[in-house]
């Protein structure tokens, strides 16, 4: 058939009766020529529409029967303020950037996970015997440094040892006095306590030094060595690079990458880059150029810069920590807080929600005891001071404190002297009492050279202090003498005599004291604002509070170690394991425990012994509920509030979950999960 010939109609007749059952290429490639102008607009259109319907469909399929999953790979950039000092696990704990790197780098026997628990780390199990006196740890296999080395107990004992050493001057040194550590085996470690401790292993978490870069190491030089910011390390990542400026010696950046000899599973972000700045206003800055891609915050009223930032990152996280900001009470210092009554009325006098929506601007939670029921499930305190202005009224009036034109308080009270005549004195008397009244009458303003021109001090009533106490009668006679009818002195000590005495010798018996103490607090904005607000909340209940705030080294050593306050707003850090015994045993006291109120009570003290002794959870729990209903009852303190950790990254770093850690630095606790790159794989089948 030549085209000439070709025709629609002999196509077909080609098509109905060839042997072939489909056309063949040929007659495909034929089909436009034999289709006229309109039937080629259709063929087209059912053409393309075939197309889409397919690749629809396929891609449909695609999307339903895969899921996306991480992918190894990409850099995370995160700005820091401040500066590495000691990459150190025994000194970290003063430096939040220390913390930071150290989670990062180093390990423990356990570790946090990100619903807070307590979990297995190095240790590949553990168990405990002799009522929670002993634990015995056995470690994973094929554990290796940074720089190769194996990993074995001798770290482990070494590490705690170095501790508990004076020599170095560890901050974790309370934690592991009376804890004894012995090596069973190359893989077994084993911890013997002096008593039964319920929070244990949250101290292993403690990252643990390697023995054979550090035991040449003397205590002088630990601080000072090159492998404080160039450690040896065991960890997720090992640190790549430090770039530092040559002529200050100050950190500009540090690079971590993949320990390839990590023995837990492998991070999906390749390489972890800190930038470190002075201040908070260069990291918004870094943030909103695209330089780093996460920081976290000290203070909650965020700059015009962050708040730009925050419309393309998208990404605040909220954590929430086990801590707690509270006014503590010094009754040693101050005789209106020692008055159960007085704290009572602050209490009901405070306005937490305020605080909370003026300073934390609604990141944080009030708080209402000290073991914090909400973050570990415990019943609230059966008594709560809730905000009520006339009920701290009420109490103040009640405690005879009135409010003055001024809108202060005070209250007026019999002094106690340090000195009062009490006895009859007369000729012959002999004791302490006639030496006091010897100096009173040679002295003014009770008396002088004209009372008592001989000014003896014999102790002894003769006839020399009878006649000064006859001169003395009688200049004062109005008070002493008159009431009794007389005209001239008896030179016997009587009633009115005695009052007339302690008046001019000791001073007025009584005196006014206000509703007025100081409270002292960190050189902090958030804590400044804190305690500006509190002031004025005190102040509407008739209270005058003066605040003063000094540096984080100057309160601790000059205020907190010898406690030389009358009130101190301050935070305090618990543990994931909840144990208030630190903070409010009466043993603790004195530095370097920390119980700041000065808080006594034997039933407390019975109970967090009994608390912290026992491994029974429900027991436990039964034991610091007792304990907090009894403290709040006492209101050692006022309890403020609960902070979140408020920690910003780009919507780009996937995989980050929220919820309690121990502290900022364990925001890290599971970033093995965290991802950048994404790729696609088709899901397995349900069962």
């Amino acid at each position: 058939m030549s085209p000439k010939n070709f025709s629609l109609e002999n196509l077909r007749s080609s098509f109905k009766f060839s042997k072939q059952k489909w056309p063949s290429f040929g007659q495909w490639k034929q089909i436009f020529k034999v289709l006229d102008k309109k039937e080629k607009k259709w063929f087209l259109g059912f053409f393309v529409l075939f197309l889409f319907s397919a690749l629809f469909l396929s891609t449909n399929f695609y999307f339903k029967h895969t899921e996306i999953v991480p992918k190894k790979g990409g850099t995370y950039i995160e700005g820091v303020v401040g500066q590495p000092r000691h990459i150190n696990p025994i000194y970290a704990t003063s430096n939040d950037t220390d913390r930071d790197l150290t989670e990062l780098l180093f390990s423990g026997l356990m570790k946090y996970n990100n619903k807070g628990e307590i979990v297995p780390d190095l240790a590949k199990s553990y168990k405990t015997e002799d009522e929670g006196r002993t634990y015995s740890f056995y470690l994973k296999e094929d554990i290796l440094w940074s720089d190769g080395q194996k990993f074995s107990v001798d770290d482990i004992v070494f590490t705690i040892k170095v501790i508990q050493n004076s020599d170095y001057e560890s901050d974790l040194r309370t934690n592991w006095l009376g804890v004894e550590v012995e090596k069973i085996s190359d893989e077994a470690v084993k911890f013997k306590l002096e008593k039964p401790y319920s929070g244990f292993l949250e101290r292993l978490t403690l990252k643990i030094l390697p023995s054979h870069i550090w035991q040449d190491i003397s205590p002088e030089n630990f601080t000072k060595t090159y492998y404080n910011l160039q450690p040896i390390t065991c960890g997720l990542y090992k640190i790549e690079k430090i770039n530092q400026d040559k002529k200050t010696g100050i950190v500009e950046s540090l690079i971590l990458e993949r320990d390839p000899h990590y023995f837990n599973k492998e991070p999906y972000i390749s390489k972890i880059i800190f930038y470190f700045f002075e201040k908070e206003e260069e990291v918004f800055k870094a943030a909103q150029s695209g330089k780093i891609k996460g920081f976290s915050l000290n203070s909650f009223d965020y700059p015009p810069p962050l708040l730009a930032c925050q419309k393309w990152w998208g990404a605040e996280h909220r954590f929430t920590l086990p801590r707690y900001f509270a006014v503590f009470f010094n009754p040693d210092k101050s005789k209106i807080l020692d008055d159960k009554n007085i704290r009572q009325a602050l209490n009901y006098g405070t306005n937490k929600k305020e605080i909370i929506e003026k300073v934390l601007l609604g990141k944080g939670e009030t708080v209402n005891s000290p073991i914090l029921p909400e973050i570990f499930s415990y019943q609230l305190p059966s008594e709560i001071y809730e905000y009520d202005l006339e009920k701290a009224k009420e109490i103040l009036e009640e405690q005879g404190f009135k409010e003055t034109e001024r809108g202060l308080r005070e209250k007026t009270v019999k002094k106690e002297l340090a000195f009062t005549f009490k006895s009859r004195l007369t000729t012959g008397s002999k004791n302490k009492e006639v030496e006091e009244l010897q100096k009173c009458l040679a002295n003014p303003p009770g008396g002088g050279p004209e009372i008592y021109p001989e000014g003896e001090t014999t102790g002894y009533f003769g006839s020399k202090t009878k006649e000064a106490v006859i001169k003395f009668q009688e200049k004062y006679k109005e008070d002493i003498l008159e009431p009794w009818g007389y005209e001239k002195g008896t030179g016997t000590v009587g009633k009115t005599t005695r009052e007339k005495l302690n008046e001019l010798c000791f001073g007025d018996p009584y005196e006014t004291i206000q509703l007025k103490f100081s409270l002292v607090t960190v050189e902090d904005p958030v804590l400044k604002k804190v305690a500006e607000l509190l002031k004025e909340q005190w102040q509407k209940i008739g209270a005058k509070i003066e605040v003063q705030t000094y540096s984080v080294s100057e309160l601790q050593f000059n205020f907190i170690k010898p406690r030389e306050y009358e009130s101190l707003l301050f935070g305090e850090v618990l543990g994931i394991v909840p144990d208030p015994y630190p903070f409010w045993h009466s043993l603790q006291k004195i530095d370097p425990g920390l119980n700041l109120a000065i808080y006594e009570n034997k039933k407390t003290d019975k109970l967090l012994e009994e608390a912290r002794q026992t491994e029974d959870s429900n027991l436990r729990k039964e034991k610091l509920q007792k304990f907090q209903d009894l403290l709040i009852q006492d209101a050692p303190c006022v309890f403020l509030y609960s902070p979140n950790y408020i920690y910003f990254v780009s919507d780009e770093i996937k995989g980050i979950s929220k919820g309690i850690i121990a502290d900022p630095s364990k925001r890290f606790n599971e970033i093995e999960d965290w991802y950048i790159r994404t790729s696609r794989r088709f899901a397995p089948r349900e069962p």
